[in-house]
């Protein structure tokens, strides 16, 4: 899987990576699942297996497999039980342990006492926006979700909590004068935009757990000249949707200091945030169930980068985020797994989906 380097925008090595994601699972699964392939023009293509008449709660098995690394970015090496190569953390080994832990329960149970459905997109590091509908309307289906994105890095935790992300683009138009024998007649852009971004940075709010990140600046010709454009991109995150829509009145209602000034505004919130739900929290108590059964001592955190998701979440299914393979160095150059906790993440995976078949996908109390 790790072979087939799957850059977000190379269509290409996607469809490659497509191709090998359909050999290895008909490799495992034989004819037993039908698939479905969202066909795409720009992203890679989305795949949807499912069992036709399958029994018991539906259980959504959500991956990527796109990646944040062009093809020979990073080389892929084992060491020292690690193994390092470009989307391994993130989160190609997340998907390989799904497809493991149903194939484990098909071949020492004989059978499966629910009903699984694995959906692999192809452009959630570029924002989901092929995929976004199509998740969502397969997770309406279902009783239930498990993302298999890493967990945290450090504590190996599941991700109980995820913010939401939002993205703006902002750029302002003023009025371009000689700067050496006319700049009264100049309207600086550049002048009005660091205002701008003063103001956007002073809506980070630490103990809200709310950040702005004014990310990328553009502006100006040359030197003699007043800048008569320039443009900001911004990255916002917020702990909850109060918090999202607060953020978002304040951005979108952004003034200037000079009449002279046209604001342009365009954006908004990404991805809703995940949060402490009735329904997750009662998905993680049987993961921590599981993990006491399997000895594996299961814990919660919360983290600052979104995911699929915050999607199926926001609908109100109960998501359990975080159950792919511990490691670390998510879109760093050092990203690894540890390939000793495989075994075990496999198979915390598949007794959750067995004691949530017990309570046939009824999660929420």
């Amino acid at each position: 899987m790790v072979k087939a380097e799957s850059p977000s925008h190379e269509k290409s090595a996607l469809l490659a990576c497509e191709r090998t994601i359909k050999q290895i699972f008909s490799g495992h699964f034989g004819d037993r699942f039908t698939v479905e392939t969202f066909r795409m023009e720009e992203t890679g293509n989305h795949l949807k297996y499912e069992i036709p008449e399958q029994p018991g709660p539906r259980i959504l098995f959500l991956s990527h497999y796109d990646t944040v690394w062009g093809k020979g970015e990073l080389p892929i090496v084992e060491k020292k039980g690690k193994i390092y190569g470009p989307g391994i953390f993130d989160m190609k080994a997340g998907l390989l342990c799904s497809i493991w832990a149903v194939k484990a329960l098909l071949e020492t149970k004989g059978g499966l006492t629910f009903s699984p459905v694995f959906l692999f997109t192809a452009d959630e590091e570029i924002g989901s926006l092929t995929s976004k509908e199509i998740i969502e309307t397969t997770a309406k289906t279902c009783d239930a979700v498990f993302v298999m994105e890493p967990p945290t890095s450090r504590s190996h935790a599941l991700k109980l909590e995820r913010k939401g992300v939002g993205e703006y683009t902002i750029t302002a138009t003023g009025k371009s004068a000689h700067a050496g024998n006319h700049h009264e007649e100049g309207v600086s852009a550049i002048l009005e935009m660091s205002k701008i971004i003063q103001k956007l940075e002073g809506l980070t709010d630490y103990k809200k757990g709310t950040t702005i990140n004014v990310g990328k600046i553009n502006g100006g010709s040359v030197s003699n000249v007043i800048p008569e454009k320039a443009e900001i991109e911004v990255d916002f995150r917020v702990k909850n949707s109060w918090e999202a829509k607060r953020i978002e009145a304040a951005i979108e209602s952004l003034s200037v200091s000079h009449p002279e000034i046209d604001l342009v505004i365009e954006g908004g919130l990404n991805r809703p945030p995940l949060e402490k739900t009735t329904g997750n929290l009662a998905l993680f108590a049987l993961a921590k169930q599981a993990g006491k059964k399997l000895g594996i001592k299961v814990k919660g955190a919360s983290a600052g980068g979104g995911s699929d998701g915050n999607f199926t979440s926001a609908l109100g299914i109960p998501t359990l985020d975080g159950l792919g393979i511990p490691g670390g160095g998510p879109h760093a150059r050092n990203e690894h797994i540890k390939f000793e906790h495989f075994p075990g993440k496999c198979a915390l995976v598949a007794v959750t989906c067995e004691l949530l078949s017990k309570k046939k996908g009824e999660v929420i109390s």
